[in-house]
């Protein structure tokens, strides 16, 4: 298949190149990683002036109509340049979600403010004894009156903490790891009952848990048909994990270039470690997993709109399988042609492999997915 950007999407991405190389280098990263908000505010005004956070939204509320494949393009720079902000969490899954099934009365409201920036949202759909199950949920919603009353637990919601409004996944009929009776529920962070516990993860982002203690929303914060959110949730996921395997092809990028040029410059004998054959081969491998990890983000981007579940399900878990294990490959060896150097924090490789290992871990990790898709193969 070829697969070609237009030139709106080259300029784009040539926009983007420059801003890291400008504007987000690795020194400015690590001030940012120390930081209290833990991404670069001023990026974040940057990000709506440049278009980026208007990119997937519809038109007729302050978007650009953009597709999964305008998503893999910006988050395969964010990958080259390790970028911080909440960029996945509250335009990709959050706006794209709500432009999917949003009352008209919410997106009139909310993604206009996605869009410029003045708004931060973050999906709160998974809980600690589900681990990626999707329709594990025993966070409760019941209906008194004309309210909803949410009580229960969410964990590693991603961004949670400079987030100001959640899209909380609650079930409302069935049992625990039934597949209908989930429904999906906009809660703003002051409401009253919401506890919001954040913590850095293994790479200097942010995550949340969540404590709902009988929160109360009206049923204008219902999202969609109460007890059929999961189809909903699980669009939205699928949706993230082909733009988080376009990020990981972006790191594996970056990854071989700094390998690349340090197997040119370092020396041994008098002459640059490039020169040496198993080095090369090792060279020639980790280019090879990320062309071919390459082929499979353009797959999910592809398939990551379609209205076929199954087709955009196996399509995605085939690539976040091959994609994770193939950033597990490029990442090892980078450390080990680096040597010592590689796990260094003063240096980018192990800030890159940190990164590959939590983006296989989010989502579901190579495992879960190669399950999954196995799965799927058997049931067809």
């Amino acid at each position: 298949m070829e697969f070609d950007y237009t030139e709106e999407q080259l300029a784009l991405q040539d926009t983007l190149q420059r801003f890291i190389s400008r504007d987000y280098d690795f020194d400015k990263r690590k001030a940012i990683l120390r930081s209290d908000l833990g991404f670069s505010a001023e990026a974040w005004k940057q990000y709506a002036e440049l278009g980026l956070l208007s990119l997937p939204l519809p038109e007729a509320f302050g978007g650009l109509g953009g597709n999964a494949v305008d998503i893999m393009l910006v988050m395969e720079q964010f990958g080259q340049g390790l970028l911080m902000e909440p960029y996945l969490s509250s335009v990709v899954l959050c706006g794209g979600l709500l432009g999917d099934s949003g009352s008209e009365a919410m997106k009139q409201k909310l993604l206009p403010q996605i869009a410029e920036g003045s708004i931060k949202a973050s999906l709160a759909c998974y809980e600690a004894a589900g681990r990626y199950d999707l329709s594990h949920v025993a966070c409760s919603a019941k209906r008194n009156s004309a309210n909803w009353h949410l009580s229960g637990r969410k964990t590693v919601v991603l961004d949670g903490p400079s987030a100001d409004t959640f899209m909380v996944a609650a079930r409302s009929s069935g049992k625990t790891n039934d597949a209908a009776g989930v429904s999906l529920f906009l809660v703003p962070r002051d409401a009253k009952g919401l506890t919001v516990s954040g913590y850095p993860t293994q790479t200097g982002a942010r995550a949340a848990d969540l404590l709902l203690d009988d929160v109360v929303v009206g049923d204008d914060a219902l999202i969609g048909d109460p007890g059929a959110a999961l189809a909903l949730i699980q669009r939205a996921v699928d949706r993230g994990i082909a733009a988080l395997c376009a990020e990981a092809v972006g790191v594996m990028n970056a990854l071989n270039k700094a390998t690349l040029e340090y197997l040119k410059t370092r020396k041994q004998f008098g002459v640059a470690i490039g020169t040496f054959q198993a080095l090369k081969h090792r060279m020639a491998d980790m280019l090879i997993a990320a062309e071919q990890s390459r082929s499979m983000a353009v797959i999910a981007a592809v398939n990551a709109d379609s209205k076929d579940a199954a087709e955009r399900t196996r399509a995605i878990a085939a690539a976040k399988a091959y994609i994770g294990q193939a950033g597990r490959l490029v990442g090892q060896q980078a450390v080990q042609l680096h040597g010592g150097m590689g796990v260094v924090d003063e240096h980018i490789v192990s800030h890159y492999f940190k990164r590959l290992t939590m983006i296989d871990l989010t989502f579901g990790d190579a495992d879960y997915h190669l399950g999954r898709f196995s799965d799927m193969l058997l049931s067809a």
